[in-house]
């Protein structure tokens, strides 16, 4: 005889295989009232619906997380488009073959930012590392955008040492996938970006910023901004490359212009070398053999 679980899987099951029958076949799927609501994307897309989207963005990363023993994480922000060494080799052979000077301007570009890239991979090799001499329920993880670029290094550098770590994606005109450093099960994508920002602050026991783009920018003060106001427990907030971040914004001005308050500028420790952003971190928590503390 059945179980009423039996026959609840059962009924799951087959409205599953409706829609992926419709999708094997090239059926265009139609609305259809007599569809389960939870498996009707056509109602699920509907903008009455958005709360229920939020919830579920909110929800999957979330108990994704709690099953891989993902408890506290190390954020790491910066630019998709810093190229890799081995793609920075790449165009400077191009630029050798060339001579052309636009090749040769793009190969100095890469160059540079193929020594950011490497930088971001460091660091996530030394906080993975750390992270293998703690108790599991003490480790703390890297976590990205899960995109290429500064992402996809500080990614690899946990996967370099072996590590589990986190990539939290998202949808955008021109698709992006996680970058392949990510451990599997564990690269998320989003559609909504304030979801998205919630779970980077969620488990954050860090944020490492690196040289971006106007995302990385939005990133930054945002956070800066929700543990200025005493919304977000304060966190060690560094910026690596100080020749960027001095050049990129005045502080001196925005104090002495009355925009921010002297203490406000302490919340940003600016360095240069992944061993400078580790030390901040693990002076700000009085790291040496204990696990980060775990925020109340």
């Amino acid at each position: 005889m059945e179980t009423t679980q039996d026959i609840k899987q059962q009924r799951l099951a087959d409205a599953w295989a409706e829609l992926q029958a419709q999708a094997d076949e090239g059926v265009s799927l139609q609305p259809d009232s007599n569809r389960l609501a939870f498996a009707d994307p056509e109602f699920l897309l509907r903008v009455e619906t958005r709360g229920i989207r939020f919830q579920l963005e909110l929800l999957k990363p979330e108990l994704g997380q709690q099953a891989a023993g993902i408890h506290h994480t190390i954020v790491v922000y910066g630019s998709a488009r810093l190229p890799s060494p081995e793609r920075a080799n790449e165009l400077a052979t191009l630029a050798g073959r060339t001579h052309a000077p636009a090749d040769i301007a793009a190969a100095k570009r890469a160059a540079k930012g193929a020594a950011r890239y490497e930088q971001a991979r460091a660091f996530g090799r030394l906080v993975a590392e750390f992270s293998k001499t703690q108790p599991d329920t003490e480790r703390v993880h890297i976590c990205t955008g899960g995109g290429p670029g500064i992402m996809e290094a500080a990614n690899r550098g946990a996967y370099d040492a072996g590590m589990p770590t986190v990539g939290l994606n998202i949808t955008l005109p021109h698709e992006q996938n996680g970058n392949p450093y990510i451990t599997p099960g564990l690269s998320f994508k989003f559609h909504y970006f304030a979801l998205r920002k919630m779970h980077f602050m969620m488990r954050a026991k860090a944020l490492v910023v690196f040289p971006g783009g106007f995302g990385t920018l939005d990133e930054l003060f945002e956070v800066t901004t929700l543990v200025q106001t005493h919304k977000a427990k304060r966190v060690p907030i560094v910026l690596f490359g100080s020749d960027f971040w001095g050049q990129l914004i005045n502080f001196k001005l925005l104090v002495e212009e009355g925009m921010i308050s002297p203490e406000d500028v302490e919340l940003m420790t600016i360095v240069d070398t992944p061993e400078a952003a580790w030390e901040a971190i693990r002076s700000f928590y009085e790291l040496r053999n204990d696990a980060i503390p775990v925020a109340a």
